[in-house]
């Protein structure tokens, strides 16, 4: 058996006025993050930390944000797509550990549905899906609610 670890790192802006998307779900809020596709921060996390461990480059080469093709999509369609890049080398997904590093809005009534809908996008048990959100105490960009910041690491193996 091979094992292989991936890890993933996605920053956004956020705007005001903008829909918020996080973890595959629309979270009310005031601002949004800023992006081509729908900029969900996590699941680009996750994606980056998938195609990482398979030795696929990055999301930006699969999913170039030049291209009108991803113009607004809705993230969970390139966490499918990214499942698929790694499953054509023979990879299945063991598990994931993500987090969420937002000063605002509180994410943790939304940390189930999220994982939910991450592991029914990949096919896995919600069980090895993590999701866990952090404040940066008020400090830095995510601090100041400017942006947004996810971190995600993946166990794959074939």
């Amino acid at each position: 058996m091979k094992i292989r670890t991936g890890f993933g790192f996605d920053v956004h802006q956020l705007a005001d006025g903008l829909p918020f998307f996080i973890g595959g779900i629309k979270i009310p809020h005031t601002k949004g993050a800023v992006g081509h596709s729908d900029a969900d921060c996590l699941l680009h996390a996750i994606c980056d930390a998938l195609l990482g461990a398979a030795a696929k480059r990055d999301i930006g080469y699969w999913f170039p944000d030049t291209s009108q093709e991803f113009k607004g999509i809705d993230s969970k369609i390139l966490l499918k797509r990214t499942a698929e890049i790694i499953a054509a080398d023979g990879y299945k997904i063991s598990n994931i550990d993500s987090t969420i590093c937002l000063q605002k809005p509180k994410v943790k009534p939304f940390i189930e549905q999220m994982q939910k809908t991450i592991a029914d996008v990949l096919q896995i048990p919600e069980e090895d899906v993590s999701v866990k959100a952090t404040t940066t105490e008020k400090l830095g960009y995510t601090g100041r609610e400017e942006g947004i910041a996810a971190y995600a690491t993946v166990l794959i193996y074939k």
